[in-house]
């Protein structure tokens, strides 16, 4: 990136006034628009504080073209997430008019008891997370089935939202097939296998403790849903669509193509296309339903696909829950998620451009004292840059590069730092609203992260587990003198 040749690095105080200016305005934005907030009130708190910075960037000396450039590239990184957030909305379109997601709801309510429902969604996630390597891809699948069927139950959907992401990412932390999983060992330093079973050691404890205290909580809500008649939701979906094992035949499909490691984006577009073939083959009594009652069956079958596709559908019952259940998805219902993520990822870019987080990080490497102290410090970092730069990959890659060195100066293998990275960086993510993960999480759940939040257990013991261990002094590899030599002439 071409900077002018009078610019300086930002003193530490400069680096915070964007920073302190965020966390003001979208306070704010929560104060006044509650759940409303990530509906434009986040986005321009975002613009407002990427604002600020940029004119403390004029004062060192950058120049609008190269700050211009730097926000074209941020916006440019998130292309590849911008279509499959698309192909998302019309996947979830397409699988509620198809009946892929009322049979999973259908079953799910014959299946699972609500006392045992919130510990059983975080394991079916976290199995399907595993195989699949995609936690995105759970929670737009199992997931928006899971939140469903706790709504049939009566159940909380924001205590449902915790254990499907707990689980999502619990699966997709140990998947040999996530992206993240490669990432970070790759930056770190580590081989992969080796850093899955590392991990083991934080994200084990972890999971467990989060079942249980999910367990907890279903037992707690049992008495007022144990005796709720769930059979009249399970007919009203019968009344609305032909249920069968057959509808299943779109996830079986995706799950395939994740698990033969096939690009996210040409996958959830075969299943958003297997969608419309079930609707037209299994659901032509509800697409009537949906059409002008004056259009040709060409017509009608032509019309409410391609409205699923794009705009979602809208069931209209007697039954407002179910209609509230079973309506949505379609591109449209993403364009808000994509909107926040351009704006946050713009302010992140103008932020890493003028220097603001490299100041940061070398303030925070000046403070580091004890090995307790460096892992905390990489768990606050990981989180500060989740927050800062809206993007997960980022959030193991910058504090990856920047503390590889002093991992290795203090003697620490490159798989506490690659575990690190993992228990921080990719877990958090979904915790935070304008965040790309979090965004996605809203968009597919329809819960706010806000809400959420305090009960994906997993996500959040997890990095605390992390940072108990540095200053304990528990589990942590160290290398050789001859190790450590052989690291230095290869990062040399």
């Amino acid at each position: 990136m071409q900077k002018l040749k009078n610019t300086k690095l930002p003193s530490l105080s400069d680096a915070f006034i964007p920073i302190f200016v965020l966390i003001i305005l979208l306070s704010t934005a929560v104060k006044y628009f509650g759940d409303n907030s990530s509906y434009g009130p986040n986005q321009i708190a975002l613009l407002l504080s990427m604002g600020v910075a940029i004119v403390i960037g004029f004062k060192n000396g950058y120049c609008w073209t190269s700050i211009e450039k730097a926000i074209v590239k941020g916006i440019s990184l998130s292309l590849g997430a911008v279509l499959i957030l698309l192909t998302v909305g019309s996947l979830i379109g397409t699988w509620l008019l198809s009946g892929t997601v009322p049979t999973m709801i259908y079953y799910g309510l014959q299946i699972l008891s609500p006392q045992w429902f919130y510990p059983a969604a975080c394991i079916i996630c976290g199995v399907v997370a595993m195989s699949i390597g995609s936690s995105w891809t759970t929670a737009a699948t199992i997931g928006v089935a899971l939140i469903g069927v706790a709504q049939g139950l009566g159940l909380s959907a924001e205590i449902t939202a915790g254990a499907i992401i707990s689980g999502a990412y619990f699966g997709d932390k140990i998947s040999p097939l996530s992206e993240t999983t490669n990432l970070a060992p790759a930056v770190a330093g580590s081989e992969l296998f080796s850093h899955i079973k590392y991990m083991f050691y934080t994200t084990i404890p972890s999971i467990v403790t989060a079942l249980v205290l999910f367990t907890f909580l279903g037992l707690s809500e049992y008495s007022q849903v144990a005796d709720k008649d769930i059979g009249v939701l399970g007919q009203q979906l019968l009344n609305n669509y032909n249920i069968g094992i057959e509808n299943l035949f779109p996830l079986v499909i995706l799950i395939v193509l994740a698990i033969k490691k096939a690009p996210a984006f040409p996958s959830v577009a075969i299943g958003a296309l297997a969608g419309v073939l079930c609707a037209v083959m299994f659901q032509q009594p509800l697409i009537v339903t949906l059409a002008d009652p004056s259009a040709t069956s060409l017509n009608a079958n032509l019309t409410v696909i391609w409205t699923a596709l794009f705009d979602g559908v809208t069931i209209k019952t007697a039954n407002e829950g179910l209609n509230n259940l079973l309506s949505g998805g379609g591109m449209s219902s993403m364009l808000n998620t994509v909107w926040l993520i351009i704006c946050a990822l713009s302010f992140g870019a103008v932020l890493e451009h003028l220097g603001m987080l490299q100041t940061f990080l070398n303030a925070i490497l000046k403070s580091v004292k004890s090995t307790g102290s460096l892992i905390a410090s990489t768990v606050a970092t990981c989180i500060g840059t989740n927050v800062v730069t809206a993007d997960q990959y980022m959030s193991i890659v910058m504090p990856g590069r920047m503390f590889k060195e002093e991992y290795q100066n203090r003697n620490l293998h490159p798989l506490v730092l690659s575990r690190t990275l993992e228990d921080s960086g990719t877990i958090t993510s979904p915790l935070i609203p304008w965040n790309t993960c979090g965004a996605y999480m809203y968009s597919v759940l329809l819960v706010n992260p806000l809400d959420y939040l305090f009960y994906c257990f997993f996500n959040i013991i997890n990095p605390i587990l992390a940072v108990t261990y540095g200053f304990i002094g528990f589990n942590l590899k160290k290398l050789s003198v001859k190790q450590i030599n052989n690291l230095k002439q290869s990062y040399a």
